[in-house]
């Protein structure tokens, strides 16, 4: 199935610099673009994309808030957001991440990596640049004012960790830590399937759109802190 792609970007020449590029890969195309953060959200509900590659910083509506406006939407609940932007600032990262982004790179990343993240996201998978560690995560969610839950976010942490199992739980600080489904596989001596299973009723239980979010969630709760080495 080809990827469909929305382009979001204030500036034209970056947003055909994109184009060619995300339409050149036979397994991707480009199906609209928007020049700010509103016009993004209208083509995201007219369009129904894949994935929408937002910038940060437009005119109006920002990428974030159009990113969380798409998250927020149940008519939207399919479509994925990568955070593009020249500014790979530590707190950006997570605030991507908490309006609902399921990525974040940088506009200087490599032309593979882009159209690999696009795939990556697609199928439902968290996305992060290599500057997007847990310990950054850690630190910023850390920080007054960023430790309770978001609002805007998943059902709030004290009754969403509740209804995990064991094994969820021990999946989705997993995940916090950067591993793949057959990272996790192999540490617990499990099938990828059945930690993919794991995983994704971990996701349905705590209303998250993706991996990502699970991520949010994982340091929100203290459910992984910086610094852990091993889930608690």
């Amino acid at each position: 199935m080809t990827v469909r792609v929305l382009l979001a970007d204030d500036q034209v020449l970056i947003r055909s610099g994109f184009a060619a590029l995300v339409n050149s890969a036979d397994d991707l195309e480009v199906v609209g673009e928007a020049g700010d953060g509103a016009e993004a959200v209208r083509q995201a509900g007219a369009l129904r994309p894949d994935v929408v590659l937002m910038d940060i910083r437009m005119p109006g509506v920002d990428g974030l808030t159009a990113a969380r406006q798409i998250a927020a939407s149940s008519d939207l609940s399919e479509v994925r957001v990568i955070v593009l932007t020249t500014f790979e600032a530590d707190e950006y990262v997570v605030e991507a991440l908490r309006s609902g982004a399921s990525g974040f790179l940088g506009k200087s990343v490599e032309p593979d990596e882009l159209l690999d993240a696009i795939r990556v996201v697609a199928r439902g998978d968290a996305l992060l640049s290599p500057r997007a560690t847990r310990s950054l995560i850690a630190r910023f969610l850390a920080q007054p004012g960023r430790s309770g839950p978001d609002p805007d976010g998943p059902a709030p942490v004290d009754a969403a960790l509740d209804v995990l199992t064991e094994r969820e739980r021990e999946m989705v600080a997993l995940v916090a830590h950067g591993l793949s489904n057959e990272d996790i596989a192999a540490r617990l001596h499990l099938s990828p399937l059945t930690v993919k299973t794991h995983v994704n009723r971990a996701m349905s239980k705590l209303r998250a759109r993706d991996r990502a979010q699970l991520v949010v969630l994982a340091y929100q709760t203290g459910l992984v802190r910086g610094g852990d080495t091993y889930p608690r």
